[in-house]
């Protein structure tokens, strides 16, 4: 008898202290709240395609699919986390205005052997992190269970799928999502989405706008938003 008490009692600490851990670690939706969405949102035109596309709900379900991302580490970093992914995010869409990018172009790289251009179709920029070329539309696709390479027109079209490209993007095809964790700073997060043609002096203005939308959603979130801010 003392022995199942023991192991009971094992049972139920350990029941507990995961309860405890899930606790701590917290979900995305309690720092990113429907108020702080459509705070971003509510900045954008009536007129805007991404005005009636992007939801808080398909977010939130898209989220929930990359386990890792705004739960990874301290309250703090799960904080940056989510601040530095809408920061980029606002301003790749103009705080959510643009579903596609407004001057388009094929964007194929005719040299990727792996996930070649379909026969009329265009791989600029479309969704929250405005996902480009082909070879980014074939991996999110093969990922996510969905055809991009053949119907890039899915990110413009379905909003859950377009969060979950963005957020694959994020987490599974650049640092961003380790950028922030590990500490490496918000620049580097710029770096991963934009750097060639921004980082490096190449457009600081560009770099400017990203940084000023992270440093007011941290202030927003109570957190610091750290070292290492612009590249």
């Amino acid at each position: 008898m003392a022995t199942h008490l023991r192991v009971s009692a094992i049972i139920l600490w350990f029941a507990f202290g995961l309860s405890a851990l899930s606790i701590c670690r917290g979900a995305v939706s309690d720092i990113a709240t429907q108020d702080f969405f459509n705070g971003i949102l509510s900045s954008a035109a009536d007129s805007c395609a991404g005005k009636t596309f992007y939801t808080y709900s398909d977010f939130i379900n898209a989220a929930n699919s990359f386990s890792s991302f705004g739960t990874t580490g301290t309250s703090d970093d799960n904080k940056r986390e989510i601040a530095a992914f809408f920061a980029n995010v606002a301003h790749e869409t103009g705080n959510l205005c643009y579903v596609e990018e407004i001057n388009k172009s094929d964007y194929c790289d005719s040299t990727n052997t792996q996930y070649p251009c379909a026969s009329g179709k265009q791989y600029y920029g479309r969704g929250p992190l405005q996902l480009s070329w082909n070879y980014n539309y074939g991996a999110a696709g093969d990922y996510l269970g969905v055809d991009l390479l053949n119907n890039p027109d899915t990110v413009a079209q379905d909003d859950l799928t377009s969060w979950k490209s963005a957020l694959w993007f994020w987490n599974v095809n650049s640092n961003c999502h380790t950028a922030i964790t590990s500490g490496q700073g918000f620049g580097a997060t710029i770096q991963a989405i934009n750097g060639a043609i921004e980082c490096n002096g190449g457009n600081t203005d560009q770099v400017n706008d990203r940084i000023s939308r992270y440093t007011n959603y941290c202030s927003q979130f109570g957190v610091d938003p750290g070292s290492n801010l612009s590249c």
